[in-house]
């Protein structure tokens, strides 16, 4: 079942992260080289501190995800 896009989701405020619902990006080589994609993309609904709440508008996955948790494990975010 897909979502509706959040209605908070702006263009302006944009993250680059890997989709979990359907890692649209795993043959994108800008992707790849960890440059901004101007196809591959993530809405950034909030955030709360280190915690970020993103859509991904090819799916409409939602999630939660903790950069600071993340930065420590050394993952791109």
């Amino acid at each position: 079942m897909r979502l509706p896009i959040d209605p908070h989701a702006d263009r302006a405020r944009r993250a680059w992260v890997a989709c979990p619902g359907c890692d649209d990006a795993r043959d994108c080589a800008t992707c790849a080289e960890r440059r901004n994609c101007s196809e591959h993309w993530r809405y950034l609904i909030a955030n709360k501190g280190p915690k970020v709440h993103l859509q991904c508008p090819n799916c409409t996955h939602t999630w939660t995800l903790d950069t600071a948790r993340d930065r420590r494990r050394g993952a791109r975010g």
